[in-house]
């Protein structure tokens, strides 16, 4: 925007709307008037225009957009993400960023979202001004986040008042590094804060699956079920307790085969034996999200299954870790994330589901089953090793 459009623009109101493919042009050339490193691209705002997880609001002062703000949606939570903002270095007096983070907030709210969160440089000293007199409240940092390395500090602010979480135990998150280890990644981020020594990797993550796993699935790599999961957590020197709503083999719906439902029977039948073995009970019901509360408050971390229906619409089991409580929300750690959705790891840590939609997700298949393990710290156990 030239010096004399501006000029001209201090005459004129800001105008808000949401943006749409065609102002893809437009917010290219703001983008790169705005910023020096981190910078979205062409694709990238197409794609963010299309999505239907982005809401893309812009600031118009004499028709030619002045600032955008974006806001990311994480399906089936009630978390809200500010993902970018910027407004032209010119246009400043106006309250261009107040009036789009109100915007943003709002429609947060609109989806039912009760949290907002957002990263920040350090030494944007002006915008975490600004945030925390809009009410943010920092909770974090992560460290080398940007491109030129600065650290990110990271903010929430509850858009809608409800009880905020009040984690007892402070849980590392890591990231499945496979499409196949949502359940190794789970146990290593539940392990890890029952013991600080416990360094998840790779290679551990990949051998955790190798003595989990349940050999077929629907398609591609075998899951883990519940039961090699707590047999993994024993040898390795923590308690674990099993809750799962069928006796017999899991994920054998989508299993056409005989063979490999006789597999899938004969490695069933083998952990059964373990848990009995190592003392591990295993009860045959639902677990509740009052034995949830209680675990967490015995310091004691449980992992859930979810149908990731509620978050992709494709009806998969994926293991998530459940990392606080209160009235209202369940807290979890996800270690699958979708970069596809512009997603970050920090964005899958700490994620706000209502209780009510975490008892719809925590159900998979025909059967509606339902099965979890409870992980804790064994103080008289030595490490077992696979």
């Amino acid at each position: 925007m030239s010096k004399s459009s501006i000029a001209t623009a201090t005459r004129s109101t800001p105008e808000y709307r949401l943006a749409g493919l065609e102002d893809l042009d437009a917010l290219v050339t703001l983008e790169n008037q705005c910023f020096q490193t981190d910078r979205l691209s062409r694709r990238s705002f197409k794609h963010l225009l299309k999505a239907d997880s982005a809401i893309l609001h812009i600031a118009e002062i004499d028709n030619r957009i002045s600032a955008y703000i974006i806001t990311l949606f994480h399906r089936g939570t009630s978390l809200a993400r500010l993902y970018s903002i910027a407004a032209h270095p010119d246009c400043r007096g106006y309250g261009l960023a107040r009036k789009l983070i109100e915007l943003s907030e709002q429609t947060a709210i609109e989806r039912r979202c009760i949290f907002m969160r957002l990263e920040v440089r350090t030494d944007n000293l002006e915008a975490i001004r600004l945030y925390e007199k809009l009410g943010y409240q920092q909770f974090g940092i992560y460290h080398d986040y940007y491109e030129d390395h600065f650290d990110a500090l990271r903010y929430q602010k509850q858009i809608k008042r409800f009880a905020p979480p009040e984690p007892s135990l402070q849980v590392p998150y890591y990231e499945q590094s496979t499409d196949f280890t949502c359940g190794p990644a789970s146990l290593m981020m539940t392990m890890a804060t029952l013991d600080p020594e416990f360094q998840p990797s790779p290679a551990e993550e990949l051998q955790i699956w190798r003595e989990a796993t349940t050999i077929y699935m629907t398609s591609g790599h075998g899951g883990c079920g519940p039961h090699g999961l707590a047999i993994a957590a024993h040898r390795r020197g923590f308690t674990a307790e099993v809750y799962v709503t069928q006796e017999g083999p899991l994920f054998t719906e989508g299993v056409r085969i005989q063979e490999k439902k006789e597999v899938l029977k004969l490695v069933h039948e083998s952990f059964v034996e373990q848990l009995h073995k190592y003392h591990i009970p295993i009860h045959y019901k639902a677990i509740t999200q009052d034995d949830i509360e209680q675990a967490l408050g015995r310091h004691q971390l449980p992992l859930v299954m979810i149908s990731t229906y509620h978050f992709d619409r494709k009806k998969a089991p994926h293991w998530v870790a459940v990392t606080a409580m209160d009235e209202d929300f369940v807290y979890i750690h996800d270690p699958d994330v979708d970069t596809d959705d512009h997603q970050r790891p920090i964005d899958n840590q700490y994620i706000p589901i209502s209780r009510a939609q975490f008892d719809r997700m925590s159900q998979f298949g025909q059967s509606r089953l339902r099965t979890a393990i409870i992980v804790g710290r064994d103080e008289h156990s030595t490490k077992k090793g696979p």
